[in-house]
């Protein structure tokens, strides 16, 4: 009862700290004032699809270019999000207002495109690509108002006002293809409290845009570059024929509003999540499955296994108890060392190097040190974090290389630095190869590969041969009992303890406590979605450990009491099942959410998804590994060996 209050507390204190960090902003970045009629630079990001998962740069379409292009110099994370990050020839003055203004319109004349222009700007829209502009590195927003009761009178009806993020390219109506080629720019600004005598100093809170499609006869220009936009609905949307050349304008026009929403919260528009519930609901299912298996734990371990250490201890009739019961029958066998001992270690200690990646990066999001004004932090210190974190697992590998028997340490040091990390370059290597074939801006530069490949072979894997080698001089595990030289004949097992079998029980429980939270994360991967819930997702990691942990504690001992010791790679394997239905859910997520057709986009979608699957094999795997040995040491130690 004193564990359940103990967890229980932990868990509220955890969620109450996720609660304070939605107020907490970004240390490192500041706001930036600006006075009346300071210039408010609009940058381009990228143009991105659901459907086809192919990021290009915003000058890949005929748009209008400034006199000098001019790119942001990115980080690591940027460059593999296909973030492009360039100016652009709007020009926008705070809180000034401009009603309608032509882009790139020389003595009055419209651009003009050519067939081949006009079928690559057709071909985007009819590919949902979206466009991603940012303001004081604030994302252009999409206002969409949702009525909640349909069916009841039209006062009645409640706006439920919802963001997308970007703005669409364009649409397509009974086989035609129109191009949006205005764009109303809403800014919302915050005045500064100021003291007396001093000008005033605004901040950019909100972007937000309304995309317009205006035929070229319906814009009246002048030589000012200035126009006007028809009144009311009147005016036809603008066609794009991709068969000929089409001519029209690009304007934009420029509003502001006051806000009272103040700089530091001026994130919350695009990380407030509209199903908040869900993750309540999510959370409380997952402790509800701790619980669960804890039972469980506590019945096997305080009925059972009390009972049988007890009754191993007793000095008389102990021939009639060995047969009882069948886990000490193979005291002589269960710490014998596997087949393929290096590469168990290897594969362990790039679990190991994983666990404290993933945690480190989860709780130091959590605190809000990771938001998405920070474009790429995520990934580049995900990057980063897995490269230094190479000592500790080179360490625990070298350790239990040591105590499986092993004598290489270099070749196993090897084996630790090169095997995981080399499966996943080699496919993003190839997925890469696709994407710089489509010219797409989610195509890795070669520079900047090669510096990937130095951090592995520079940085990794001499942290990893740092580690190794002191692992491997350290003290082996202290196995409680010795092992026989003779081999133990291990009797037929029943159907349920196949290890397909045993993957499919063993993983069902873990995923169940995560799933919902996966949904969220698979739709800010594939669907251009903003994450921030880290709070959540790093108390679902703390309960994905205690299950996985706990039912592969529950797998090994029926195991043992089957009298079947190998059970190494098999509880490996085994505790790795919740990737598995991780592996089924994506293909769910494929088939039901993505609107995915072509064979590239499928590619890539199984491509990482099968390096995500890997991964969360690698980490679950890893966690109920771990588990399972500490729990075979310690039952092993309480009983009396002759």
């Amino acid at each position: 009862m004193a564990a359940a209050m103990d967890w229980l507390s932990w868990s509220l204190l955890l969620l109450f700290l996720m609660c304070e960090t939605r107020a907490f902003y970004v240390p490192g970045v500041a706001p930036i004032n600006f006075h009346q009629n300071d210039p408010v630079e609009i940058k381009a990001v990228k143009l991105t699809s659901s459907r086809t998962q192919l990021p290009y740069e915003y000058y890949s379409l005929p748009f209008c270019q400034p006199s000098k292009i001019t790119y942001k110099a990115e980080n690591l994370g940027e460059v593999l999000r296909g973030d492009r990050i360039v100016n652009t020839p709007f020009q926008v003055l705070m809180n000034s207002e401009k009603k309608c203004e032509v882009l790139c319109s020389q003595s009055n004349k419209p651009v003009t495109l050519t067939v081949e222009q006009s079928r690559l700007v057709a071909e985007r829209i009819t590919e949902d690509y979206y466009v991603h502009l940012i303001a004081d590195n604030l994302p252009v927003a999409t206002r969409l108002e949702l009525y909640s009761n349909r069916d009841g009178d039209d006062k009645k009806k409640e706006k439920d006002v919802q963001f997308e993020h970007g703005y669409r390219l364009g649409f397509t109506d009974v086989n035609k293809i129109y191009l949006h080629n205005h764009l109303s720019f809403i800014l919302y600004y915050h005045r500064e409290d100021l003291e007396e005598d001093q000008e005033h100093t605004y901040r950019v809170v909100r972007f937000e845009v309304i995309p317009q499609s205006i035929r070229l006869e319906d814009l009246k220009a002048d030589e000012k570059s200035s126009c006007t936009l028809p009144e009311g609905t009147s005016s036809s949307p603008q066609e794009i024929d991709p068969t000929k050349e089409n001519q029209l304008y690009f304007t934009y026009s420029v509003h502001w509003e006051e806000s009272d929403i103040k700089w530091a919260s001026r994130w919350d528009t695009y990380l407030t999540m509209s199903d908040v519930q869900i993750h309540w609901f999510s959370i409380i299912n997952s402790v509800v499955v701790v619980f669960f298996l804890s039972g469980i734990l506590s019945m096997i371990i305080i009925r059972t296994l009390r009972k049988d250490i007890a009754n191993y201890n007793k000095e008389d009739d102990i021939e009639d108890t060995m047969e009882e019961s069948g886990w000490k029958l193979v005291h002589g066998d269960v710490f014998r060392p596997p087949q393929y001992p290096m590469i168990l270690s290897s594969l362990l200690g790039s679990g190991i190097q994983l666990f404290c990646m993933i945690l480190i990066v989860i709780f130091v999001a959590m605190l809000g040190m990771l938001s998405p004004s920070s474009r790429g932090a995520l990934m580049t210190t995900a990057c980063f974090l897995f490269m230094f974190m190479g000592v500790f697992g080179g360490f625990s590998a070298g350790r239990l290389y040591r105590t499986l028997k092993g004598h290489r340490w270099k070749k196993g040091a090897f084996c630790t630095a090169t095997l995981y990390p080399g499966v996943v370059f080699g496919i993003c290597f190839v997925l890469n190869c696709f994407i710089w074939g489509k010219h797409s801006s989610g195509a890795v530069p070669f520079p900047t590969m090669v510096a990937l490949l130095c951090m592995w072979f520079g940085i990794s894997l001499p942290l990893v041969y740092l580690g190794y080698y002191f692992g491997f001089r350290k003290q082996p595990y202290d196995n409680p009992v010795r092992t026989n030289q003779i081999p133990r004949q291990i009797p037929e097992q029943r159907w349920y303890m196949n290890r397909f079998v045993g993957i499919l029980m063993a993983g069902i429980l873990p995923f169940g406590a995560m799933f919902i939270e996966l949904f969220f994360i698979f739709s800010a991967i594939w669907e251009n979605q903003f994450y921030y819930l880290f709070g959540f997702l790093f108390l679902v990691f703390i309960i994905l450990v205690v299950s996985c942990s706990q039912i592969s504690i529950v797998m090994v001992y029926f195991q043992l009491c089957a009298e079947d010791y190998r059970w190494w790679w098999r509880n490996f394997l085994v505790s790795g099942g919740s990737a598995f239905y991780v592996l089924v859910y994506a293909i769910f997520y494929f088939v039901n959410k993505l609107d995915i057709v072509e064979f590239i986009p499928s590619l890539l979608y199984f491509g990482y998804t099968a390096l995500m699957v890997l991964s969360f094999w690698l980490l679950t795997g890893t966690i109920g590994f771990y588990a399972a040995y500490m729990f075979v040491r310690k039952i092993y130690a309480a009983v009396k060996i002759d």
